[in-house]
């Protein structure tokens, strides 16, 4: 076999992996259980396209009792988990989740039309919410803040 062959591969696929390369910018929020969802976790990884936040939830779990599969809510809501202010951006199209490929728990997709950077700047959080015939409940709460790496 000749050995320029496997070498010209590599660095055709190495340079189409950097021709990949996307300048939006993504943040992974973890999500804090309230006491009604004690033991659950909870993570958003937030993506910027444009003008707006794309958001691809998982959590573990719901509290027992809760409608399956269940209808879940979310909000950008103005403030933080400590200091909740007003619901800035409902998210509630859709309320669908799915069964978490090959893990116990649940995943959904919703997003926002709010710019990443403008959420970073200014003080939001993430509320993930039973739907109203489970209670109303809040599940989850996330603030959201530039972390540094």
């Amino acid at each position: 076999m000749n050995p320029r062959i496997p070498v010209a591969v590599l660095l055709v696929a190495a340079s189409l992996v950097g021709c990949t390369h996307s300048s939006n910018q993504s943040l992974n929020l973890p999500l804090t259980a309230t006491y009604r969802n004690q033991g659950q976790a909870g993570t958003t990884t937030l993506t910027g396209v444009d003008k707006q936040t794309n958001f691809d939830f998982y959590i573990s779990g719901v509290p027992s009792g809760t409608i399956l599969p269940p209808r879940i809510y979310t909000f950008v809501n103005k403030g933080s988990c400590q200091q909740p202010g007003t619901v800035a951006y409902a998210m509630n199209d859709k309320v669908n989740v799915q069964s978490a490929a090959g893990a116990k728990g649940w995943s959904f997709y919703r997003s926002a039309p709010i710019a990443i950077a403008d959420m970073i700047s200014r003080k939001y959080s993430i509320v993930v919410r039973s739907a109203p015939e489970d209670g109303n409940f809040d599940l989850f709460c996330g603030d959201v803040v530039k972390t540094t790496q």
